[in-house]
Order: C-alpha cells, then sequence, then structure tokens
C-alpha cells in the first residue's frame, strides 16, 4: 500500500455496513489536510465524514493511554457547525481496536439508542512503509466527569443494553474482534460460557506474562483455576436445568468511560469493546480497587432489582470476583510491576481454595483482599505522545 492509499468502513444507515474499499487521493497536494489547530488529520479521514463537510479546526482532546485523540470542529454542506471526535493509534491491536469500537458503538446504539457517541466510520492510511495508522471517528460529546449517574437509572438502561442486545447466532462471542485497551480478545463463539471466559482469561494470562515475566506460583493457580474451578462455578450456570442467555455487554464499563452530557445532562458511556458475555462479566471491573462511586452498593442493588441475578444465586459473589480477574490482569500487563497481579492473585487463590483444593497451592490471604481491606489506587492513565 502506497503512502496514498487508504482504506475505509463508513456507516450509509444505523448498522449498514459498506464494503471496504480502496481510496486513491493522488491528486491531493499532500496526505494531510491543510487544517487549523494542533493535530494533523489525515485525508482519509473524510472518507467517512459527510460530503462537502470544512473541517475549521483540529485539536487534541481527551486522555488516552493508548491512542492519540481529537476533536474536529466543521461545518457541514448546510451551515450547521457540528463537532466529531477521532482517535488514531498504530501497532498493536490498533484494527481491532477501531473497528471493535465502531461495530461495538453500532451495536450498542441499535439495543440502547444515543447510550454511546454516535459513530461515523473507521478506517486505516499508511504513515511509514510497513507502518498503519487506523482511525476512528464518533460524535464529540462535551462531558463532565465530577459526579455519578443517577443510580437508578444507570443500572436500568445497563439492564435494558443486557438484555436488548441480541446475539446473532446464540452464541457466547462477538462478530469481530474487540479490545481491552489494546490487548484483543479472542471472541470466537462458544455454546458454553465457562469456554468462553476461559478464552478470554488465557488471553490476559499470556499478555500479563509478556510484561512481567512467568511467576511459577501464578501459573500453578492460574492452571487449577481454568482446570477445575471455572468449569464448576460458571459450568453450574448452564449445568442441571439452568441456563443463561449472552448478553451484549460493554465490555470495560468503569468510571473513566462514563460521563455527563453538558448540554443534554444525559449520561453517555464511551471506548466500547462488546461482546455477547454473561451479563454478570460487566461487573468485574466494579470490583476493583481503582473503583470510585460504583462501589456503591446501590447501583447493583438496582440493577439486580433489573435483571435477575443467575442461578445459583448464592454464588454471585465468587463469579463477581473470578470475573474482576480478567480486569485485574489486564491493568497488570498493561503497567509492568502493577500491585493487579498480586491482587488477582490472592483472588484466584480464594476461588482454588472454595472450588478446588489443591495442596501445593499457597494460601488465600484476606489481609490483601480489597473487598475487605477497602484498598483504593487510582488508576494510571498516561497520554500517548
Amino acid at each position: 500500500m502506497s503512502s496514498t492509499d487508504v482504506t475505509t468502513r463508513v456507516v450509509e444507515q444505523p448498522g449498514t455496513y459498506l464494503n471496504l474499499e480502496s481510496i486513491d487521493t493522488d491528486e491531493c497536494d499532500n496526505a494531510y489536510a491543510n487544517i487549523p489547530g494542533n493535530f494533523k488529520v489525515h485525508r482519509a479521514v473524510f472518507s467517512v465524514l459527510p460530503p462537502g463537510i470544512k473541517v475549521e479546526e483540529a485539536t487534541r482532546s481527551g486522555v488516552s493511554a493508548w491512542t492519540k485523540t481529537a476533536r474536529l470542529s466543521a461545518t457541514l454542506k448546510d451551515g450547521t457547525e457540528k463537532k466529531y471526535f477521532m482517535k488514531c493509534i498504530t501497532g498493536q491491536g490498533a484494527r481491532a481496536l477501531v473497528e471493535g469500537e465502531y461495530h461495538s458503538a453500532v451495536t450498542i446504539n441499535q439495543a440502547c439508542p444515543g447510550l454511546v457517541p454516535e459513530p461515523y466510520g473507521w478506517g486505516q492510511y499508511s504513515i511509514d512503509p510497513g507502518e498503519i495508522c487506523y482511525f476512528y471517528v464518533c460524535a464529540f460529546h462535551h462531558m463532565r466527569f465530577n459526579e455519578a449517574p443517577d443510580r437508578r437509572a444507570f443500572a436500568g438502561t445497563i439492564a435494558a443494553m443486557h438484555k436488548q442486545g441480541k446475539s446473532p447466532t446464540g452464541m457466547f462471542g462477538y462478530p469481530v474482534k474487540t479490545v481491552i485497551g489494546k490487548m484483543e480478545r479472542t471472541v470466537s463463539w462458544e455454546d458454553s460460557w465457562a469456554a468462553s471466559f476461559t478464552n478470554l482469561l488465557w488471553d490476559v494470562i499470556r499478555y500479563d506474562n509478556d510484561t512481567n515475566g512467568v511467576w511459577p506460583e501464578l501459573e500453578a493457580a492460574c492452571s487449577q483455576l481454568i482446570d477445575v474451578v471455572i468449569p464448576r462455578l460458571l459450568g453450574a450456570l448452564q449445568s442441571d436445568g439452568r441456563n443463561i442467555t449472552p448478553a451484549l455487554v460493554h465490555g470495560d464499563l468503569w468510571e473513566n468511560n462514563v460521563g455527563c452530557d453538558t448540554s443534554t445532562g444525559k449520561t453517555v458511556v464511551f471506548d466500547p469493546g462488546c461482546m455477547y458475555a454473561h451479563n454478570e462479566m460487566e461487573f468485574g471491573t466494579w470490583r476493583c480497587r481503582w473503583t470510585t462511586y460504583f462501589r456503591d452498593s446501590k447501583f447493583m442493588l438496582y440493577y439486580k432489582r433489573a435483571y435477575t441475578v443467575s442461578d445459583p444465586k448464592e454464588e454471585w459473589d465468587d463469579r463477581n470476583r473470578l470475573y474482576s480477574i480478567h480486569p485485574y490482569l489486564t491493568d497488570s500487563a498493561g503497567h509492568r510491576g502493577s500491585i493487579s497481579r498480586e491482587t488477582a492473585y490472592n483472588d484466584i487463590l480464594f476461588l482454588c481454595e472454595k472450588y478446588g483444593p489443591l495442596d501445593t497451592l499457597e494460601k488465600y490471604d484476606p489481609k490483601k483482599d480489597v473487598l475487605l481491606n477497602g484498598a483504593y489506587a487510582a488508576f494510571e492513565i498516561k497520554q500517548l505522545e
């Protein structure tokens, strides 16, 4: 691919995808549009914007550890002023991030219109020989983040998303790859939720080992968790006459991905990386040490009123602990030396002692249990330069 060839996917109607197409921009004076501001916009981006649009300014906006982000201030052909949000990324997980977010945003807005910013498209262009930049464009929202959403309303909205987002196959998984951070998930279709979650867990174990090296004790505990605990704890959801329906989950729902639109007062969630999963997986992150207002038990109280807890109901908290291991290991994979690795290890030991005792494993330490000690540590986000 030459430096002037781009590939894009755009939306013709909500939920309708056009074929990938190559757009030759050789007639352009250069690859980047002449737009005021401190963010360079490649001409490829215009392929997902409305025809006749004039972008007046492009400025860096937001904070992201994995992408470069910008606000595009534009005037449409009819004179209407419009703002767009754009993110650009290269390297590991780049295509999965933009394509997965685009697809996720379309899917969520089909289930709950307006819950996430309206997606416009994604694409790619070459910036250097052998290096591709991927981009995603959606509607821009001015948001504030200094207050929690209404507990009852937010819980009801998330429950509605979980109920109304139907798996097209009736199975667990997702049609395209998605990410958490920039780490790709294995979202192949599975009838068994235990098998699907095991795929996800193996992903983050591998990413964590790549970052921090193999920890033999953790490796042994993870093997017992996958071989014995998950088949028992998650297998119970689909055995002895019990069953669960795959639910559309946001995939990374925590306070830094939730805001309040300053002009409408409505809650907006963003950065989705969806899959069809057990609905309770959504709340593993809410148990983690970086959680703030989602620790308020009223959120889950209202959610459980809107969406019935899966049977066995008495094992809800153990499943929640299991689901928290995934974001903890994801955090560890993204931050070398993070305490999240030790926290995940301790939670794994708890579950192994209860559902798959093994004498060779170390003992769970309640003093290290975040749920018991109330420990809080702010999530570290360093802006990509």
